[in-house]
């Protein structure tokens, strides 16, 4: 559930609560995990978990230690131990989940590596960190301008400010390795910092980013999805989908990540399909494959004499053809197994609104007046004449 800042206007406008990230619903957080063991009591005699994770900019997310028993909840903005200094963050998780989150990260819990928990933000720190994050833009634009000067192959994605204000990281993608050691002296010079830069990759950068993808919806890589599965072109060809780059690439450059989820459903409604790559022979000459239904079960062949016209077929029939084949026999013609198919009865709509059509009220009204002050007319010139007569 939202806060009331994420409400819109009456224009229907959003509003936007511009916390920067600091919102303590849960609700505007990239990468979001449900705790759905929030309400759930202990055991009896078991301390509590003593690790929280904790989120920063752009769903960057780590774990640390709260040796000092801070009486802690999600939400809350904490100060938290970094080399060198101390950065700002807000409590994502906390409690008996956040181990399963560790398990998935590969991340062990007597690491010595987990920094721990300094104190609850102050309002001194907060400020501190609202003033750091709104410079970051300005950063950011000075920073593309000293690495198109130095001529570096290189692409500034992101910046991201430690809370403190002394460090700041530089997220970044480029094609090849590149030498930035100059690059580190000017901007260490020009902004008094100290600096990381730390290479991603584009899917990395558009989950950092996010965005609009084709379907309406926010990223999947920007909202739920974690691990980046590597997707080939061979997902699309099982899908029957056209080799289009421009339609199967995301906003990453890369083929979409959506494109493995319904794979396994086309995988197994393919298991019973033949080869797309063997010839139908019969007596009218071979049959070529063209297209095919993979959920309805058709298959659509034609003569390799005449393609244009095209034989629908069953992956039951097709198999069979393709056994006979096999022995060294060849089937008449497609005609005698499309026959077939033409008895079936075809699905009939029924509208949903009911019986009265939806332009029903479009209809002019006018008519009937027309007919009904032209038959008076005709009414009144009968009875005229029939006066005269008189």
């Amino acid at each position: 559930m939202s806060c009331k800042s994420c409400s819109t206007t009456i224009n229907g406008l959003p509003l936007g609560c511009k916390n920067n990230g600091a919102c303590a619903s849960g609700s505007c957080d990239k990468l979001t995990v449900f705790d759905w063991l929030s309400n759930m009591p202990l055991p009896n005699n078991q301390k509590p978990f003593d690790i929280m994770e904790v989120r920063f900019k752009n769903g960057r997310k780590s774990f640390y230690k709260n040796t000092k028993k801070i009486p802690i909840c999600i939400g809350d903005i904490v100060a938290v131990e970094t080399s060198p200094g101390h950065d700002i963050g807000v409590v994502s998780l906390s409690g008996e989940l956040v181990k399963v989150q560790m398990r998935k990260k590969h991340v062990s819990i007597d690491s010595k590596e987990l920094n721990q928990i300094y104190r609850k933000a102050s309002q001194k720190d907060i400020d501190n960190w609202i003033s750091v994050r709104e410079k970051e833009s300005e950063v950011q634009k000075k920073s593309r301008l000293i690495i198109s000067r130095l001529g570096l192959q290189m692409k500034l994605s992101d910046v991201e400010f430690q809370g403190d204000g002394n460090k700041a990281t530089f997220y970044y993608t480029a094609d090849d390795r590149v030498d930035f050691r100059q690059l580190i002296r000017e901007l260490a010079g020009t902004f008094s910092i100290r600096v990381e830069m730390k290479q991603v990759g584009l899917r990395q950068e558009a989950a950092r980013l996010g965005g609009i993808g084709s379907c309406g919806r926010e990223l999947c890589c920007s909202t739920w999805l974690t691990d980046f599965r590597s997707v080939s072109t061979s997902s699309a060809r099982y899908q029957q989908l056209s080799l289009n780059p421009q339609k199967l690439s995301g906003q990453c450059g890369k083929l979409k990540c959506c494109l493995n989820y319904e794979l396994d459903s086309y995988l197994d409604a393919l298991k019973d399909f033949p080869k797309t790559d063997l010839y139908l022979q019969t007596e009218n000459g071979p049959a070529i494959f063209q297209k095919m239904d993979i959920f309805n079960g058709w298959l659509w062949y034609a003569y390799k004499e005449n393609p244009i016209n095209w034989h629908k077929l069953t992956v039951e029939q097709t198999n069979q053809i393709i056994a006979l084949n096999k022995s060294n026999k060849k089937i008449q013609s497609l005609e005698e197994y499309t026959f077939e198919l033409d008895t079936t009865d075809e699905t009939n709509f029924t509208d949903l609104v009911g019986q009265d059509s939806l332009t029903r009220f479009d209809k002019p009204k006018y008519r009937k007046k027309r007919r009904k002050s032209r038959n008076s007319r005709n009414k009144n010139f009968r009875n005229n004449h029939q006066k005269k007569n008189k």
